[in-house]
């Protein structure tokens, strides 16, 4: 069956199938995606009406049931809670999901939920940073889960374990990363009471040196080749352009590309309203290429919808990830036959050709929103005019 129209439900959850339909079709999923996972709800609901149970009923236990059921039944598709996942997330905004859902979380992934709607809302962190934070955090705890350490147990020695275990084999960047999400993890234990003594002093710092290496950019030709490789006749094209257009003549992050509304370009004005790390917005002038860039973009190659400027192309038709913006600029670099590099090489690309065209150094710091000076100062290193700016003279009669 491959037309929605005819899937019928009976029980509790009939009442919410036509917005949850409407939803799926808004999203883009084809006709026949939308009556497969629409039969699943079917399927679900008359068994919890078979049960005698209402949507209160939901639990985990009873979903993880259902799914056994159909796997004893030699079902091959959909037999994981994660194929109602789509459907919990409806439910929730819906105020009718029981907090028991969604299903089969582990006591420590519930703590990293937790740890994360803190980090949102509490430190006022971005989605990317939370997630790495997360990710880490969910690391550690599954280490001490393994250790057979308890979370009201954890101590330096623990502590100590999972660093030298986590970090050896990487590099001194992410050891940095994994020490700060750790420190920030171990203060939330505290304030949650889950721990009886603030460990976060404990996390030892890996070593490293400020501005220990050199900013790396792409080629001014190398730069054209990824452009270019872009088929601005199709809708990924024009929007692939423009996203590494925003990220090479603006500077912008992944994150930051990933989060703009349309709301947010003024085109009347010119400018783009940006939201960067830690809820910082910026107001930043568009450039005339720029600019073209969005607007083919909007005209041709995007749906008329509001919300997210940068969408999915097939479903659902979400905003972009992150991750999906430097996947953008990897498979460009793959058409242009060059070696991969990720979407922040854009913005040193960006820094690099303003410093080139005579930019000086406060007024990169601007476009890229640095909150410190010091974090300018590493393209100074690449560009020796820039560099004699910085450059105190050598004090006279000293050998």
């Amino acid at each position: 069956m491959n037309d929605p129209g005819r899937v019928r439900v009976r029980g509790p959850l009939a009442p919410y199938i036509a917005g949850y339909r409407e939803e799926l079709e808004e999203k883009g999923y084809a006709p026949g995606s939308v009556a497969v996972q629409l039969q699943l709800v079917a399927q679900l609901s008359r068994w919890l009406d078979d049960q005698g149970l209402d949507v209160s009923g939901l639990s985990a236990e009873r979903v993880k049931r259902f799914f056994e059921i159909r796997r004893d039944r030699v079902q091959v598709m959909q037999v994981s809670p994660m194929a109602l996942r789509g459907l919990f997330v409806y439910l929730d905004r819906a105020g009718v999901l029981p907090k028991s859902v969604p299903v089969g979380l582990r006591p420590d992934e519930v703590l990293v939920e937790r740890y994360g709607i803190f980090l949102l809302h509490q430190r006022a962190l971005g989605v990317a940073t939370t997630r790495r934070y997360q990710y880490v955090a969910g690391r550690f705890l599954t280490a001490c889960t393994t250790s057979g350490v308890a979370i009201g147990d954890i101590d330096a020695a623990t502590i100590n374990a999972f660093l030298t275990t986590e970090c050896k084999p990487r590099s001194s960047g992410w050891a940095k990363c994994v020490a700060t999400a750790l420190r920030s993890l171990l203060r939330f234990l505290f304030l949650e009471n889950l721990i009886s003594t603030p460990l976060a002093p404990a996390v030892a710092t890996p070593a490293g040196w400020t501005a220990a290496s050199l900013p790396k950019a792409m080629t001014p030709d190398g730069l054209a080749a990824v452009l270019a490789s872009c088929d601005r006749g199709t809708s990924a094209g024009r929007r692939d352009y423009a996203v590494m257009l925003l990220a090479s003549r603006l500077g912008l992050r992944a994150g930051e590309i990933a989060g703009l509304d349309v709301d947010d370009i003024d085109w009347a004005h010119g400018e783009v309203r940006v939201r960067g790390k830690g809820r910082r917005v910026d107001v930043l002038p568009i450039p005339a290429d720029v600019g073209r860039a969005l607007g083919d973009y909007v005209r041709h190659g995007r749906r008329r919808v509001r919300g997210a400027l940068f969408r999915r192309v097939g479903a659902p038709h979400g905003r972009l990830a992150a991750s999906t913006v430097t996947g953008i600029v990897y498979r460009a670099c793959d058409r242009a036959g060059l070696a991969r590099v990720g979407a922040h090489r854009l913005r040193h690309t960006a820094a690099t050709q303003m410093l080139a065209a005579g930019a000086s150094m406060p007024e990169i710091a601007q476009v890229l929103r640095h909150r410190s000076p010091n974090t300018t100062a590493i393209y100074a290193k690449v560009n020796r005019r820039a560099l004699a700016e910085i450059a105190r003279p050598w004090p006279a009669g000293v050998a």
